[in-house]
């Protein structure tokens, strides 16, 4: 994805958008200006839903940056995480006032999360992105609460290299993310705290 020219709207909301300004368009012409107001209206509307600013990404390369925009629900140790082993495990609470993409925590290699968990029978069916760094260290993503059936779909393929911060899946109006950190990673953040995607830190992982 390195390299790509981004819209400020995602790329999933487009043809709604246009939809939407034909309608306009067309309303405005055909039946005076009265008449485009709802469709107009509709389309500031689903441009706030789709919008997909750009954001400052800290130069921390060992940072763990928040996927979402959103709240902290809770920072809890779990003895075994999704990938295995103890990690540290950051509930946010997703804001249906944030934008409409989520961003990768860490920089590295998507690796198969469904394939890996796929024994694990209350975690299979749940979405998720498997990041693993240079230095060999496992950042796990994972998405709940889906609002009218609608589940995140990430947009970067398994084998690729997505960057710290980088925009890797379409939210699709979830409600929770859960971060999976290595057990010996620095947590920076607790409950209540706001966040913005791919600009605020989660964490710090262990690597010098």
């Amino acid at each position: 994805m390195k390299g790509r020219r981004y819209s400020l709207v995602a790329k999933e909301g487009v043809p709604f958008l246009a939809a939407c300004t034909i309608a306009t368009g067309l309303c405005w012409y055909y039946l005076g200006w009265a008449a485009s107001v709802p469709p107009a209206l509709m389309l500031g509307g689903l441009y706030f839903l789709f919008r997909d600013p750009h954001r400052a990404v800290p130069s921390s390369p060992l940072a763990v940056v928040s996927p979402v925009d959103g709240v902290i629900v809770e920072v809890i140790i779990v003895d075994n995480g999704i990938v295995g082993n103890a990690a540290h495990k950051i509930i946010i609470r997703i804001s249906s006032l944030g934008t409409y993409t989520a961003r990768s925590p860490v920089e590295g290699m998507l690796l198969d999360y469904h394939s890996h968990i796929s024994n694990k029978r209350s975690d299979a069916e749940v979405p998720g992105l498997w990041v693993r760094t240079d230095e060999g260290d496992d950042v796990v993503l994972r998405f709940h609460g889906n609002r009218f059936g609608l589940v995140p779909r990430a947009f970067s393929r398994y084998g690729e290299r997505v960057g710290q911060g980088q925009r890797c899946a379409y939210l699709r109006l979830t409600r929770f993310a859960e971060v999976y950190m290595p057990i010996n990673s620095r947590v920076l953040v607790e409950s209540g705290r706001e966040v913005k995607a791919g600009s605020d830190i989660l964490g710090t992982l262990p690597h010098p």
